[in-house]
């Protein structure tokens, strides 16, 4: 059967709702309450690292999150945005980077690994705590 009056613009956005989550960009580090089922049970686990990359595609948007693990091994992981698997996204520290997509980073090990964090002044953070307040709003 055919949709009728469908697009692809409206496909993608159909069970496309608000999750709450805070505004993070690439550059951030964030923690990711992954909902993890073994067996019959059920668990959080948390997966903290620096965003190296966002795909906004409506529905099948995912970000994916690197994180230096044990031994100096490199983790990533990508989340579908919109999955149920997901719990919580806690906001850790706001990063200073001028690239979309941080795939550079891979290559790099030890101290140049890391993303410097942006400082901002007072006045700074209020405007952006008034930015994201009126988006809310809207």
């Amino acid at each position: 059967m055919k949709a009728n009056k469908l697009t692809k613009e409206t496909i993608l956005n159909v069970g496309t709702e608000d999750r709450g989550f805070p505004n993070f960009q690439v550059g951030d580090t964030i923690v990711v309450h992954q909902r993890c089922k073994e067996g019959d049970k059920e668990r959080i686990q948390l997966f903290e690292g620096d965003v190296i990359a966002y795909r906004s595609k409506g529905i099948s948007s995912t970000f994916t999150v690197r994180k230096i693990g044990a031994n100096a091994v490199a983790v990533e992981k990508i989340f579908p945005y919109y999955s149920p698997m997901i719990k919580a996204i806690d906001f850790v520290r706001r990063g200073d980077v001028r690239r979309a997509k941080l795939y550079f980073m891979r290559d790099r090990i030890g101290k140049a690994a890391r993303v410097k964090e942006k400082v901002m002044t007072k006045v700074q953070k209020a405007a952006e705590m008034k930015k994201v307040a009126e988006k809310t709003i809207k």
